[in-house]
């Protein structure tokens, strides 16, 4: 019987949801997970590692890999194939009374 899927942790939810490449003509979205955004964002944008992501959200590193594997195969398939990259969706729950420090850092929690 498998595990059930454990609940990620994140900041906040994503300010801009919607990207669309100009020129493109309409296909089909791809869909990001809240927590596929969150992972890319501590990743590539802030420069975590997985071990110090996993950390953050709560989650195994093992984890982190995964979910960041799925992110870049989706936004791969977006800019290469000229997609809609909507984020919505996913098993996580908003960070509050500072349980991370990306919170606590921007005062929030």
């Amino acid at each position: 019987m498998a595990r059930p899927v454990k609940v990620r942790r994140v900041c906040e939810e994503p300010k801009y949801t919607r990207f669309v490449p100009a020129g493109a003509e309409c296909s089909e979205p791809v869909f990001l997970t809240t927590e596929e955004y969150e992972v890319i964002r501590h990743v590539d944008h802030q420069k975590m590692t997985h071990e110090e992501c996993a950390t953050q959200m709560g989650i195994s590193r093992s984890t982190v890999t995964e979910i960041y594997e799925s992110a870049r195969t989706k936004i791969a398939d977006a800019l290469i194939n000229g997609k809609e990259l909507c984020v919505e969706g996913g098993n996580y729950r908003i960070c509050g009374g500072g349980e991370c420090s990306d919170c606590k850092k921007k005062g929030t929690c």
